[in-house]
């Protein structure tokens, strides 16, 4: 004859069951929390700008078609390069300035063919309010000299040697998601946040580009 214990997981088991369900229910809501956090910034440098991003959409049209509309609240005003004297600037150097951001380099054949339409465009537009910015980003040593005697040949007077050789904003824009390659624009407002983003090169200067700018300076 086996001694045998009387099994109790017949009265166990309702409670069991309360206990794993409450559980269940917890890490549920967990893991519901984190996936909803897991792609939300920490805090934004700038406000939500959906209503003057969509205008930009609106506007991007033809030779601008490419143009996003964005402003979900990324800044720039940190961002940092260097003028022609190396002399340090950030996008907050220009407060007070709607900008275009232009990411070019010398070996880049697209934004070599883009530099005519940006030149014409900073002499149609440039102004207290507006300014064309472009962000050379030649490295290595003999960078600077190389995108420089790029603009003397072309004759670019509108267009003045900011560079970055560095390559450390260009890197904060392609981990953001922003940019893959070259040409790269942005559109900031007179605080460095984004209002839109271009990526390859444009034919600025058109009915369609000066559309672009004019709703940019109305935003």
């Amino acid at each position: 004859m086996t001694d045998q214990k009387p099994l109790r997981s017949a009265k166990l088991q309702p409670r069991r069951v309360l206990v794993l369900a409450f559980f269940s229910a917890a890490i549920a809501l967990a893991i519901t929390l984190w996936l909803s956090n897991a792609g939300t910034p920490v805090a934004s440098e700038c406000p939500v700008q959906a209503e003057t991003a969509q205008k930009l959409d609106a506007a991007a049209l033809g030779a601008l078609a490419a143009l996003n509309g964005t402003g979900q609240g990324r800044g720039y005003s940190t961002m940092s390069f260097q003028d022609a004297a190396g002399t340090p600037l950030t996008i907050a150097s220009f407060t007070g300035k709607r900008l275009l951001v232009n990411f070019w380099a010398s070996w880049c054949v697209p934004c070599r063919e883009e530099m005519p339409e940006l030149n014409a465009l900073a002499e149609k537009y440039n102004s207290d309010a507006f300014m064309v910015l472009p962000v050379n980003l030649d490295i290595g040593a003999g960078g600077l000299e190389k995108a420089q005697k790029f603009l003397d040949e072309g004759q670019w007077s509108k267009l003045p040697l900011y560079a970055d050789p560095s390559f450390k904003a260009f890197e904060r824009l392609k981990t953001e998601a922003v940019a893959i390659g070259l040409p790269a624009t942005l559109l900031v407002d007179e605080k460095g946040c984004e209002l839109a983003v271009l990526q390859g090169p444009a034919d600025w200067d058109s009915a369609d580009g000066h559309k672009v700018i004019e709703a940019l300076l109305a935003s």
